[in-house]
């Protein structure tokens, strides 16, 4: 399982993101380019939905199946400002997309997620801060010609794995990071807006006049 927190960010403000994220993570920053493949099954078989995952910022692309299962619910649940949810991750090889078309999905949509991401440990728990753009692509599969869906905004997502004897102390763990970006970013459950924050502008233009300083958690 998996705790995950989401936000949006204007993209002229993720140069100073990246600047204070530098100085939090003190973790080297990965690229990221996956091409996202969302494939639902057919009429003739249990209903599911699973992700093709294909990491093109790898000398060799590198591709996962992706299973991500409803949210936990419940009293505890409603309590976390985080979302608890079922996931199951495999390597695969590139036949993995005919793999599943023999076996009757069809591709629902596909999105190229382009950006950066930064791998971390915080109190125990480990952390992942990615901020991507979502590009569609015009032609079926046509990643070099990708157009990004929402040019001003990116996504900012982090996420850590969990288990059910721990995932409250990992939520505890990305509330408590999540706290450092707050004046840039306001991050909640998937699914819940909370818009751009009012300070990101000036929070922005202070991170990049001193160049994010020497941060650690």
């Amino acid at each position: 399982m998996e705790c995950v927190v989401q936000g949006i960010i204007e993209t002229q403000h993720v140069e100073a993101l990246e600047i204070l994220l530098v100085g939090l993570c003190g973790a080297p920053k990965h690229r990221v380019r996956v091409h996202e493949l969302c494939l639902k099954s057919g009429p003739n078989i249990v209903s599911s939905e699973v992700r093709l995952l294909c990491d093109l910022a790898q000398p060799t692309p590198a591709w996962t199946i992706r299973h991500v299962g409803g949210a936990m619910r419940g009293s505890g649940a409603d309590q976390l400002s985080v979302l608890v949810r079922p996931v199951a991750e495999s390597k695969a090889s590139s036949a993995a997309l005919r793999f599943f078309y023999a076996l009757g999905y069809k591709l629902d949509h596909e999105v190229l997620k382009t950006g950066f991401s930064f791998q971390f440990l915080n109190r125990g728990a480990n952390l992942t801060v990615s901020v991507t753009s979502a590009n569609r692509m015009p032609r079926l599969h046509a990643t070099d010609e990708a157009i990004p869906i929402t040019p001003g905004i990116q996504l900012v997502e982090i996420t850590a794995p969990a288990a059910p004897e721990n995932y409250t102390e990992v939520a505890s763990a990305i509330t408590s990071f999540c706290e450092y970006l707050s004046p840039l970013i306001h991050l909640s459950k998937p699914g819940i807006s909370t818009g751009i924050v009012p300070t990101a502008a000036s929070a922005a233009a202070s991170l990049m006049s001193r160049g994010g300083g020497s941060m650690t958690l």
